[in-house]
């Protein structure tokens, strides 16, 4: 976690590090980083093809919302198995299972002839892409090279693998609902078969690019990941990202809902609100974390997000559009420091400490996509947006709570990372 102090951040910055930059990575790196633009690419996919999707499948809305949460449950259970694979079989042949799961579901999600077909399906997708998102970090981690002119400051391999995988995340989330646009307004199956082939061109760059990664000195166990959220800064970190992921899931699944535009025009939409995503999470996070310190920025992105989501709520549908693609930014600024945080608030090591946090935090990402057009039956359009709001603010108030938690017990550890992950302790 970075200091809360002033100062203008020059010799911190990756971009500007002279010979060493962010951008002279390993091969292995980046065909890692760029298989997760497309496992990311996953998630948003479908944003702009609900309403196709629920039309061709008479499926109603809530119906069509479970394609989001069978993915995101089954991501989230499957946090605890993803450890203990990696550290048995070793990251490079999970990442590749994980790839081929993808694959294989992407395929058959394409094909499906029920609504139902298409949920389970996309469980299997699910179970697939938490293999490899949650092994692809530790696996940047490892490889990426430091930025700057000491590996132990802030532009260190932790640092700039934060970025990159920030940018896979960023790059992902944006071009996942135009690619969801472009080929679902031919058909809405299109798109299930473009991510497959396009998961199956990173299955063969890892094949090729990847060596095999040192295993870990002590294999993971399936509950290693919920013992070290018995640290109270990882579950503080956990229970605030649970409230916040709410919050994002109400905006990326329940919103094309209520735009109800054409699917190049929502994808258009959440394109630009991906782009404000990754600009904001590679570039703009870092300058004012280093400004301003990492809790007062989470702090203060949640509470604007909250009233973002209230005039989203209430507004017009211009206004709707704008607020949508206003959240990308907040919601860029979020997913940075959050990652930060559970990679470098405990003394676990990051696989388990990563594995842990996911595990609450994804429980949120299923709900949310089903419960907002439930409350929308129950009530009007306008309550699924008020009770992300109140998400929100929620985690903002655990993040102000907790902050002692979620600071000095991070810069009190022990350096367990360095002897258990192999790589440098992050916690400042």
């Amino acid at each position: 976690m970075r200091s809360s102090g002033h100062g203008d951040g020059a010799e911190d910055d990756p971009f500007e590090g002279g010979g060493a930059s962010i951008l002279r990575q390993p091969k292995a790196v980046w065909a890692t980083a760029g298989a997760s633009v497309v496992a990311f690419m996953g998630i948003g996919l479908v944003d702009p093809i609900l309403p196709s999707i629920a039309k061709g499948l008479h499926a109603s809305n809530s119906q069509v919302s479970l394609l989001f949460t069978s993915y995101f449950l089954i991501t989230a259970v499957a946090m605890l198995v993803t450890g203990f694979v990696s550290s048995r079989i070793g990251s490079r042949k999970t990442l590749l299972a994980g790839l081929a799961l993808v694959v294989v579901f992407a395929a058959l999600s394409g094909m499906s002839g029920s609504v139902g077909q298409l949920v389970g399906f996309r469980a299997g997708w699910g179970l697939g892409n938490a293999l490899f998102v949650s092994t692809s970090l530790a696996v940047i981690v490892g490889a990426a090279n430091p930025v700057g002119p000491a590996r132990g400051s802030r532009t260190g391999g932790s640092a700039v693998a934060i970025l990159l995988y920030e940018s896979a995340l960023g790059l992902g989330m944006a071009c996942g609902p135009l690619l969801g646009a472009v080929l679902g307004d031919m058909k809405w199956r299109y798109p299930f078969f473009g991510t497959a082939v396009l998961m199956a061109v990173g299955f063969l760059a890892i094949t090729a690019f990847l060596k095999e990664q040192p295993k870990p000195a002590r294999k993971t166990s399936l509950l290693d990941p919920v013992r070290a959220l018995g640290h109270g800064g990882l579950a503080s970190a956990a229970a605030s990202a649970f409230f916040y992921n709410y919050a994002f899931f109400t905006v990326l699944a329940f919103t094309p809902f209520v735009l109800n535009m054409s699917p190049y025009r929502s994808g258009g939409v959440f394109f630009a609100w991906g782009v404000l995503l990754a600009v904001f999470s590679v570039l703009v996070a870092p300058r004012l974390q280093h400004r301003f310190g990492s809790l007062k920025v989470l702090g203060g992105s949640l509470v604007l997000l909250a009233v973002d989501l209230v005039v989203l709520g209430y507004g017009s549908h211009t206004t709707a559009i704008v607020c949508t693609i206003a959240s990308g930014a907040l919601i860029g600024l979020n997913n940075t420091v959050y990652t930060e945080l559970a990679l470098g608030v405990s003394d676990a090591p990051r696989p388990v400490a990563s594995a842990g946090y996911n595990f609450v935090r994804w429980f949120a990402a299923a709900a949310a996509p089903f419960l907002a057009p439930k409350i929308e039956e129950w009530t009007d359009v306008h309550i699924p947006f008020m009770v992300a709001a109140a998400a929100a603010v929620i985690g903002a108030v655990i993040v102000a709570v907790r902050r002692r938690a979620l600071t000095l017990e991070a810069e009190e550890l022990a350096p367990a990372h360095a002897t258990e992950d192999g790589v440098t302790v992050f916690a400042n």
